[in-house]
């Protein structure tokens, strides 16, 4: 497979037979996505949607921690301080680019191999063919920064069994790859060491060819175990109705939950239950996306999303100030106002036609 760009790009671009690869090359920060990054992902699926040479496109992360952590949290930070437009053009472009893959016409397979986080999510889990090995762990914690799941993510949280999306959701806990599967934001589980040899036999041969043959049994999910008392504690719109039934459960693992879910941004805690929610109402992906555009421009006008950044990634002392610092006082109507209009700043997708998970 012979590299189109240099190799310290941050996105390699490289061709094998019918094959198009895009790897993300970032490992030192565990490939998490700047701007330029989304630009040039978007960029090369532009090309290959009009090249017939390019049959099946695969995405992967450089090095062997995870696809991809995220979104550059630091820059996005340093963006809202000096007002926002940068994190808005970041958001404004990963969520279009996360709508491309969900409605792109060829195959897209994405190797969730190790961290597959946040914006790693919007990434990978909205294409056609998603592939978990024995070391993934997915998930979407963006509340302990004091911001929300995003990139479409509610709608997977949203659309999977129970309340076990609920339940990722507000700990901003991981999944395996069997509880991926399980959970519908996966397809297939294929060992990490047979991962080259996936991408090498993709030059030649169909997808779903070469993962009948080196896909293996995902197991059983641990998350899916546990869904009796999380389907009973998750239950309804009030978070903190949530969080007494956990604290009040016999099961130790609700209560170490609820103490979970405790540490975290309440604001947070509160519009990412009601995103999960009304992301069952929305009729498309490009809907979700457009509300998580709204919701995230609002975080950029508000405390928590600079404090949990801070204490979590800049300052590191892991004692957020969050405020209101209490689930209690988190009122309807400051949920309310994460959802309102922005006012000739929408993000404005278009639906392209049905996506690869069945729109």
């Amino acid at each position: 497979m012979e590299p189109i760009d240099r190799l310290d790009d941050e996105v390699l671009v490289r061709r094998d037979g019918v094959l198009g690869h895009v790897q993300l090359n970032r490992p030192r920060a565990l490939n998490a996505l700047t701007q330029a990054m989304v630009e040039r992902l978007t960029e090369v699926l532009a090309e290959w949607l009009h090249d017939d040479g390019v049959q099946t496109v695969v995405l992967s992360g450089a090095g062997d921690r995870g696809l991809c952590a995220g979104g550059d949290i630091v820059a996005i930070a340093h963006s809202i301080r000096s007002g926002g437009a940068e994190a808005a053009r970041f958001w404004r472009d990963e969520y279009a680019l996360d709508a491309v893959i969900a409605r792109y016409p060829k195959p897209f397979v994405a190797l969730m191999d190790g961290l597959v986080l946040g914006g790693g999510v919007g990434l990978s889990a909205h294409g056609g063919t998603r592939v978990v090995t024995e070391r993934t762990r997915i998930g979407m914690p963006e509340v302990s920064i004091g911001f929300f799941p995003d990139v479409g993510g509610t709608l997977l949280l949203a659309r999977a069994p129970g309340e076990l999306g609920t339940h990722l959701a507000l700990t901003g806990g991981t999944a395996s790859g069997a509880d991926a599967i399980a959970l519908g934001l996966a397809d297939h589980l294929v060992p990490s060491e047979r991962l080259a040899e996936l991408v090498a036999a993709l030059g030649s041969a169909p997808p779903a060819e070469v993962i009948a043959r080196l896909a293996v049994a995902a197991g059983a999910s641990e998350l899916v175990a546990q869904r009796d008392w999380i389907d009973e504690a998750y239950s309804g719109d009030d978070p903190l109705a949530i969080v007494e039934r956990l604290e009040a459960s016999p099961v130790p693992a609700a209560r170490e939950a609820a103490a979970t879910i405790r540490t975290k941004s309440p604001t947070s805690v509160a519009v990412t239950l009601a995103a999960v929610r009304r992301a069952r109402e929305l009729a498309s992906l490009e809907a979700v996306l457009e509300r998580d555009f709204r919701i995230a421009m609002h975080f950029t006008q508000g405390h928590e999303t600079l404090e949990g950044v801070r204490a979590q990634v800049i300052d590191k002392d892991r004692t957020p100030r969050w405020d209101p610092a209490r689930l209690d006082d988190v009122t309807a109507e400051a949920v309310e106002r994460y959802f309102a209009p922005l006012e000739g700043r929408e993000l404005g997708l278009a639906q392209a036609g049905p996506s690869s998970r069945g729109e």
